[in-house]
């Protein structure tokens, strides 16, 4: 509540400017990663701030996206060959978003053009995969279409239609899920205030997801001692191993 009041207050500061503006928060900047992790719900919200404090007859869309980071991916097509299954012809990005999700307060076909649909990448179809293997067009976007739909499927790229809503045409929110194997980077959560196919307003916030606790301890350790990681890990198998093999000989 307290937060909604502070978006009003800085709406009647705004109220004057010459273009509609965007107040956007976020329920938390920080998402930690322990354990019993089982996913998180992210609301984004915010205020809309138009010119002299009125709103257009004709109301305005909003699209929030939640994404980030990026990282570099080699994608294998399998092929059965001599009745064996073998990898066959593969496809380089240079930089995919580990996590994309995008909502909107209806159908992104009903609020943009193609054109400024792929400016600001709205959409799954429009994510800037920034391929480099040099494919043919047509395996390229094979490739393309094959790489989103294995994301949508692990859960790590979504699109909402509808998941946007406006009250009063001022105070907006969304709700993004956000899942257990979510990577763990620095996010950008965008908001995009759109009239007429065009973007009037565009507010970006940062947001972290990291791990903590035991978890934390774990990765720095992996990433700054990986042959000691290494070392200790194959030692407290074989100790399992040996603890497990001399339980059943007890018995």
């Amino acid at each position: 509540m307290m937060r909604l009041v502070s978006l009003l207050l800085m709406g009647l500061l705004l109220g004057g400017a010459a273009k509609p503006a965007l107040v956007p928060e976020l329920s938390q900047r920080r998402i930690d990663i322990i354990y019993s992790f089982t996913g998180a719900e992210l609301l984004l919200f915010g205020a809309i701030v138009y010119p002299g404090g009125r709103a257009p007859e004709k109301a305005a869309d909003v699209v929030v996206v939640l994404k980030g980071p990026t990282e570099p991916i080699i994608l294998r097509e399998k092929k059965k060959i001599a009745g064996v299954w073998m990898n066959a012809e593969n496809a380089r990005f240079r930089s995919v978003p580990a996590f994309y999700a995008v909502a909107s307060t209806r159908p992104l076909k009903g609020i943009v053009d193609d054109r400024t649909a792929a400016i600001y990448e709205l959409g799954l179809q429009n994510i800037q995969l920034s391929p480099s293997s040099g494919a043919a067009p047509e395996a390229q976007r094979r490739f393309e279409a094959g790489l989103v739909d294995l994301k949508q499927r692990g859960g790590l790229y979504a699109e909402v239609p509808g998941g946007v809503e406006v009250n009063q045409d001022v105070l907006y929110h969304a709700r993004i899920a956000i899942p257990a194997r979510v990577p763990v980077g620095s996010y950008t959560a965008e908001t995009f205030l759109i009239q007429d196919g065009r973007v009037v307003a565009a507010a970006v916030r940062d947001i972290e997801i990291d791990k903590s606790g035991f978890e934390r301890f774990v990765a720095t350790v992996a990433n700054r001692w990986a042959f000691t990681y290494g070392l200790a890990a194959v030692a407290i198998s074989l100790a399992l191993g040996w603890a497990a093999g001399a339980a059943f000989r007890k018995f």
